[in-house]
């Protein structure tokens, strides 16, 4: 099963796209996803219903988060109201030991995204603050990412350890699908997703250039 894990709507306040027409590019340009999991920025957007979309399309549509740390950005996937309580999913400067003990403490996974972003990604900031504590997976292929920016993650990943996975980082409807994460089973909910994650059985993938990468 093949999910884009990093996405944003209308929701985010930088967002362009509504989740309608995602689902309607999937479909019209044949992509090669199951699904995509919105993760709005600095929130978590408990209102909003797609499980109609969802079977319209035949798609799954879950729902996480992205804030941001002192590391650089990070997505939070199985937020919970009790992980929402724990810290200020507003606040810009939240210390990145925090949002993954809480993580845990709740049952989520928090994966730094982007690593290899200048200022927003967590390779900006190791040399300056050292290696994390805690951190087990980042964001290796994401779809906005330029130049050497995903290469610099790959290489933080299999210096540290970690594993990967893809996003498309998607704000406008277009990017969908540039780069997701491929699963051996079926993942209909967040908690299903947040036990795959923990499983460790996952792919990142990218489709942004002709030929096809991927990376455990």
């Amino acid at each position: 099963m093949i999910l884009d894990l990093h996405s944003h709507s209308i929701v985010s306040d930088d967002g362009r796209a509504k989740v309608p027409n995602y689902c309607q590019w999937i479909r019209k340009k044949d992509l090669p996803l199951d699904g995509f999991v919105l993760t709005e920025h600095r929130k978590f957007d408990f209102d909003s219903d797609y499980s109609a979309l969802a079977t319209e399309f035949d798609l799954t549509i879950l729902k996480a988060s992205e804030v941001e740390t002192e590391y650089g950005h990070v997505l939070v996937f199985g937020v919970t109201r009790a992980l929402t309580e724990a810290f200020d999913f507003s606040d810009i400067g939240l210390p990145l030991a925090k949002v993954l003990e809480e993580s845990e403490r709740h049952g989520a996974v928090a994966v730094p995204c982007h690593p290899g972003r200048t200022r927003v990604g967590m390779c900006a900031h190791v040399e300056s603050l050292g290696i994390p504590a805690g951190v087990s997976i980042v964001e290796v292929f994401n779809g906005g990412s330029r130049g050497t920016e995903d290469d610099a993650a790959r290489a933080l990943a299999e210096t540290q350890g970690y594993r990967g996975i893809g996003g498309s980082d998607a704000h406008i409807v277009s990017h969908i699908g540039r780069c997701a994460t491929a699963f051996p089973g079926a993942i209909g909910t967040e908690a299903e997703l947040v036990e795959a994650l923990q499983a460790g059985e996952f792919e990142a993938k990218s489709w942004k250039s002709k030929s096809s990468e991927s990376s455990s």
